[in-house]
């Protein structure tokens, strides 16, 4: 069962915590935070007390659930946390609220500093990576390793914040039944360029039933907003001022290309690379074993602070 935790972000946006230290439900509905487990997802016991601490940063448009295995296993070695960031999940979607870089790296570091993880080894997807070396480089007194999955250093430029646009607009909503949306972001989205099963239950999970059907549980909107505030700028710089050994991770077919990882490598002080055969975008979601087995070194030779 996953135990929420309510902690207190910039401009006092709540937000909402999770460890995920028990084997999962059989029926992810009950508690509204679903896990794609794999097998072996848990190892039978949660580390002790006063464990060093990890916090889990999803992507756009993710959820703190979406961390659900990795978390069981980091379970029994550290003090592992996801974080629903603003916007998203359990967590406040002010109408008028702050969705800035800024917002989302002052959340991160407020929550770590009330959750008392610190020093803590970030983990973060996409967005959440991004968010995650933007904090390690202003703080490096409270991070002491870095997991970079699957997140471009590159401005994306107009034309990529265009074509999201168009694609939310293209969601057939609602949806009559959680397997239409596992079939639409399955197999049917027009961004799908072969049926991609794990990718439908990751957009399964950010829905949530209302009186006519299945919508998501962000607003689109408020997504377009958190990705205006990055897409049109390189993060190139704060790599650079990133001080704690730092793993960039990608997915074989996943958006972040392997010159450009390597190249992040490269500008990271003490920057180590890491692919995951058969993976894309959503690497810790498509192929969680070897998602494991990726990182698993990296924190090995981080020991247990």
């Amino acid at each position: 069962m996953a135990r929420r935790i309510d902690v207190t972000g910039t401009g006092g946006v709540r937000l909402a915590a999770w460890e995920f230290g028990d084997p999962p439900k059989t029926d992810p509905a009950q508690d509204g935070q679903g896990a794609h487990d794999g097998q072996g997802a848990h190892d039978g016991h949660t580390a002790p007390e006063g464990s060093p601490g990890v916090l889990l940063l999803h992507g756009l448009m993710g959820r703190a659930s979406h961390w659900a295995y990795t978390a069981r296993w980091l379970s029994a070695r550290y003090r592992a946390v996801a974080l629903d960031q603003r916007g998203h999940g359990r967590s406040d979607k002010p109408p008028q609220g702050s969705f800035t870089r800024d917002a989302y790296v002052d959340d991160a570091e407020a929550a770590l500093e009330q959750l008392g993880l610190a020093p803590v080894v970030l983990i973060g997807h996409a967005m959440g990576a991004l968010t995650a070396w933007q904090l390690a480089a202003r703080r490096p007194d409270l991070v002491r390793g870095l997991i970079i999955c699957d997140m471009r250093a590159s401005a994306l430029g107009a034309a990529s914040q265009r074509e999201w646009g168009q694609w939310f607009k293209a969601w057939p909503l609602p949806f009559a039944t959680l397997a239409d949306v596992r079939k639409w972001f399955g197999e049917d989205d027009p961004w799908v360029e072969r049926p991609n099963p794990a990718r439908g239950e990751f957009y399964a999970e950010v829905m949530a039933e209302s009186p006519d059907g299945w919508r998501p549980v962000f607003e689109p909107e408020q997504m377009l907003r958190s990705r205006e505030t990055w897409v049109y700028d390189a993060h190139w710089e704060e790599l650079t001022q990133v001080r704690c050994p730092a793993l960039v991770v990608r997915g074989l077919d996943g958006e972040l290309g392997r010159a450009e990882a390597q190249e992040m490598v490269r500008v990271l002080p003490r920057g180590q690379y890491a692919e995951v055969a058969d993976a894309g975008h959503l690497v810790h979601y498509d192929q969680p074993e070897a998602w494991r087995a990726a990182i698993e070194p990296f924190l090995d030779s981080l020991g247990d602070g």
